[in-house]
């Protein structure tokens, strides 16, 4: 008489393996009744498939096994419970979060920590807050921000006449900030013929001859106030004329 050995036969996407044949690729371990993943055409056990493609937690450098929850940022991963404010430890889950110097905050704990000060007067700047503008975190104060400094508006002041710029147009020389009457009466060059200063901001017009500015406007014959802006023209001694004038001299 003869016996018959019986043998599972065991399938996976239409292909199939003796039961002896049916192990991990890498450490040739049974799979039979164990869960196990496919890598290029290879089964492999879940351990070997973890300690060889599955990402490491940032935090606990531990293998995140797959099928887990993780947390990804900035091509980081972290098991969720390892992803935590770094001030409070609390997980900080889908929640909003500030990161800084490789740190993740929640944004209480980034407000309580980083509040802002005036670059002037070091105080802290009241009504700080944290807002998500265009995806990103911004940060909005109930002060002023130049160059890329916090300020009290009552701290945010012109350099030469001391009132408030905020709110108000100015301008800067040597990083210190200007209110426009300021800047126009201490750097800006003066009209030959008016006398006031040439701003130049805004767009304003002027003519330039002979190392001298003029407003446009001013810009005129000395005789006829004809405009000569365009136009040819003559010069007596610190005066301009226009041809006409000029026959004269």
């Amino acid at each position: 008489m003869y016996g018959l050995l019986m043998f599972q036969d065991l399938s996976y996407k239409d292909r199939h393996w003796h039961e002896a044949c049916f192990h991990c690729f890498q450490c040739k371990r049974s799979l039979v009744d164990k869960p196990f993943a496919a890598k290029d055409e290879h089964l492999i056990c879940t351990e070997c498939y973890s300690n060889e493609y599955s990402s490491k937690c940032n935090e606990c450098k531990k293998t995140i096994m797959p099928g887990t929850r993780k947390m990804e940022y900035k091509g980081n991963s972290w098991h969720e419970t390892c992803f935590i404010c770094a001030r409070c430890q609390q997980p900080i889950g889908t929640k909003s979060f500030i990161p800084k110097e490789n740190q993740n905050f929640c944004v209480p704990c980034y407000e309580k920590q980083f509040a802002m000060h005036c670059v002037q007067c070091k105080k802290k700047i009241e009504g700080f807050t944290l807002e998500w503008q265009n995806n990103k975190m911004a940060i909005t104060t109930g002060g002023v921000t130049y160059r890329d400094q916090p300020w009290h508006k009552e701290c945010f002041i012109c350099t030469g006449c001391k009132k408030p710029l905020s709110g108000q147009r100015f301008t800067s020389r040597d990083e210190f900030a200007y209110c426009l009457n300021c800047f126009c009466n201490l750097y800006a060059k003066k009209c030959a013929g008016c006398t006031s200063p040439i701003s130049g901001l805004g767009g304003t017009k002027y003519i330039s001859f002979e190392e001298r500015q003029w407003h446009s406007d001013c810009f005129n014959c000395k005789k006829c106030a004809i405009s000569l802006v365009g136009r040819g023209f003559l010069t007596e001694r610190d005066d301009i004329l226009c041809p006409e004038c000029g026959k004269d001299i």
